[in-house]
């Protein structure tokens, strides 16, 4: 069953709030952060970040710019801009996107459950990934980002949640991107102990998005017990950062693929080989797919619908992976026809999140076929749902990378939580 706990969390003081909030550090490139976080010197882009402050030549991953996030917690704190709670809090964290609005509970959730299964993961982490998240973790002494968790829906969280949005938020401010944000702090013992309780027959939450940020938490965890041999399991390092949102109010939007040459296959060739597995049928534009186990495709200036062959699905339907939209192009097409085994280490391919839309597919095939004298292709997807990702997260397996484009993204610097007191 879950566990989760309130916190101490050092926030932003109420005036700051909306100038502080900050997408997730890896949705920009190195060169993408100095530039955006060089016009917002409030931005907590510049601590998630911290490379920022230094030139660009500057290795990124040496200890003095972990250290120097740590020094800027601190300043920001002993400046104002940042206050932090004199008792345990929870949080509720409410996003809306054209219209539609999704509240999470952000609480610690327990490093243990992670380790044992109660909570489960869908995708698997890279090393290489996970140290810098060490390193800022364990250096500053500060978990910056939430992981996103959701859960199954319980009528009696929901009903707490419905209740305490009736008060004044703490925050409530619209991002660049038009997206609303409020916020609610629960400090009344009996609505936590509801709510913790609650979660104690929950029984399983699911790494949504964060997987990289939570394998990282952990591992700093594990770290420091090696250190603290006495340590009681109730140590702030032993839980992490979280948004908890029930399964019923999210979104997943499509993930799509571009790959760059048609391994050594001209555009028929490739084609007949995808009759076998498809039907396929010309396309008057770019269009997204209606329905499972169809999508579209961009090939030589042309778009196309491709629906998977009956006798295709019936052979993946039973098997809550292979059943996948984006399992089926990935073993069938990427991998047996394009050569892309490892789509992780693959340069050849490139993912391009649904909140940018099809055009862009349109247009980064046409840049290429002209820059190169090859043939690109572009997949645009139908997306996974929640339902897939929590079957495929309770039968202990793994979905092929990049399967799930969760929108709108938590903001980091809303909320931060010492793991050393």
């Amino acid at each position: 069953m879950a566990t989760i706990r309130p916190f101490r969390a050092v926030r932003p003081y109420e005036g700051f709030a909306a100038d502080i909030a900050a997408l997730p550090y890896d949705v920009y490139t190195r060169e993408e952060a100095a530039v955006y976080a060089a016009s917002r010197p409030l931005s907590f882009l510049n601590i998630d970040r911290p490379e920022t402050q230094f030139p660009p030549s500057f290795d990124m991953y040496s200890r003095s710019v972990y250290e120097k996030a740590a020094e800027m917690i601190e300043s920001e704190v002993k400046n104002g801009l940042f206050v932090e709670e004199s008792r345990p809090c929870l949080y509720l964290y409410e996003l809306t996107m054209d219209g539609r609005a999704q509240t999470g509970l952000v609480a610690l959730s327990s490093v243990d459950d992670y380790l044992n299964g109660v909570c489960r993961k869908h995708e698997n982490t890279v090393l290489e990934k996970e140290l810098d998240r060490i390193n800022h973790i364990d250096i500053t002494s500060c978990q910056t980002g939430p992981i996103f968790l959701a859960y199954r829906n319980d009528p009696s969280i929901t009903d707490i949640i419905s209740c305490k949005k009736e008060e004044s938020p703490l925050y409530d401010f619209t991002s660049d991107d038009s997206i609303r944000h409020r916020v609610w702090r629960i400090d009344d013992n009996g609505s936590i102990g509801q709510l913790t309780a609650l979660f104690r027959s929950i029984p399983h939450t699911y790494i949504a998005d964060g997987h990289h940020r939570a394998a990282s938490a952990v591992k700093v965890a594990l770290k420091r017990r090696e250190s603290h041999p006495g340590c009681s399991g109730n140590e702030e390092f032993n839980y992490f950062l979280s948004v908890l949102f029930p399964d019923s109010e999210l979104m997943i939007m499509d993930y799509n693929r571009i790959v760059r040459g048609l391994n050594g296959h001209t555009p028929e060739e490739f084609m007949n080989l995808l009759d076998s597995i498809f039907d396929i049928a010309p396309l008057p534009g770019a269009q997204k797919p209606s329905r499972k186990a169809s999508m579209s495709m961009f090939l030589s200036g042309n778009w196309y619908s491709l629906a998977a062959r009956p006798d295709v699905l019936s052979a993946r339907q039973n098997d809550p992976v292979a059943s996948l939209d984006v399992s089926l192009l990935q073993d069938l097409v990427l991998s047996s026809i394009l050569g892309i085994a490892d789509p992780r280490t693959d340069k050849r391919i490139k993912f391009v999140g649904g909140i940018r839309g099809i055009d862009v597919l349109e247009s980064s095939v046409r840049d290429f076929d002209s820059e190169s004298g090859d043939h690109a292709v572009a997949f645009a997807m139908f997306p996974t749902s929640i339902g897939e990702l929590l079957n495929v997260a309770d039968a202990n397996l793994l979905m092929p990378p990049k399967s799930t484009w969760f929108e709108p993204k938590l903001r980091s610097g809303l909320f931060l939580h010492r793991i050393e007191r």
